[in-house]
């Protein structure tokens, strides 16, 4: 959600270092759960691309608030709370452009315009951090 990956292998290969298996079932959960949608990727015969549904888009501040409480409370590293206190600092507006640009993404609602995109804020602060 907050790094925008998309893919089975980008996923792999996030910063959480999860195993293939537990990835795996992980996502067949949240397919099943109707937190995201998976199709075929059309750039590729063997991928599969994951999208986000609304449903989960509407948790996007209960997640900030979790991350935050985390940043406050218990030792996280800077690479991965980056994204967290870009959008704390950022506020409410920052938090609902970047719930708008998820849908445009994941959803294919239309863009509200924005010139630099809160995701590209996100990972411009997360690479200054690694």
């Amino acid at each position: 959600m907050f790094g925008d990956t998309r893919h089975f292998r980008e996923l792999l290969r996030s910063e959480e270092a999860i195993s293939s298996s537990i990835l795996s079932e992980r996502l067949k959960r949240l397919v099943a759960q109707g937190l995201i949608t998976a199709a075929d990727d059309p750039t590729h015969k063997q991928k599969t691309i994951y999208s986000l549904t609304e449903m989960s888009i509407a948790l996007v501040p209960v997640l900030v608030a979790l991350g935050s409480w985390g940043r406050t409370f218990l030792p996280a590293s800077e690479e991965l709370s980056v994204r967290i206190e870009v959008l704390e600092q950022g506020g409410p507006a920052m938090l609902e452009r970047f719930m708008d640009e998820l849908r445009t993404v994941h959803l294919g609602q239309s863009a509200s315009g924005a010139s630099r995109t809160v995701h590209e804020k996100l990972q411009a602060a997360y690479d200054a951090r690694t």
